[in-house]
C-alpha cells in the first residue's frame, strides 16, 4: 500500500504538529504552502490536497464534511474535535494513521480510531 500523504488545512495548520510529523518521516503539508494560500477557502483547499493527492486533516467538521460529499473524489478527509486533543496526542494519533491508515480516496474518518 502506498504511503499517506497528508495536508493540515488551515484550522489544524499548527506549525509544531507540522513538524513533529515531518520529524517522524511522514509527507505532511500545510496551509499555507507553495500551492495553497494562507487565507485559501476551505473548498480550495480540499482541491489542492486532492490535486496533491493528500488526504486532509482538519478540525472544521461543519464545512468539510458536506464538501466532502460535493466533491466525491477527493483524496480522503481525516476529522477531530479540537478541544479534545493535547498536541503530543494529535502527534501520536497522525503518526499512527499515517502508518497503519486505509486507503483514504473518499473516506472520511476520525481520528479517534488512531487514539
Amino acid at each position: 500500500m502506498p504511503e499517506l500523504r497528508l495536508h493540515l488545512d488551515a484550522d489544524a495548520s499548527i506549525k509544531a504538529l507540522h513538524r513533529a510529523l515531518l520529524e517522524r518521516g511522514h509527507d505532511v503539508s500545510r496551509t499555507p504552502t507553495e500551492w495553497i494560500a494562507r487565507d485559501a477557502s476551505d473548498e480550495a483547499q480540499l482541491l489542492g490536497a486532492t490535486a496533491q493527492r493528500r488526504c486532509i486533516f482538519t478540525f472544521n467538521v461543519r464545512d468539510f464534511v458536506p464538501l466532502a460529499r460535493i466533491h466525491l473524489r477527493h483524496a480522503g478527509l481525516v476529522l477531530a474535535n479540537q478541544e479534545s486533543w493535547t498536541l503530543s496526542e494529535l502527534i501520536a494519533a497522525l503518526d499512527r494513521f499515517l502508518v497503519e491508515g486505509p486507503e483514504m480516496v473518499r473516506q472520511v474518518v476520525w481520528l479517534n480510531r488512531w487514539r
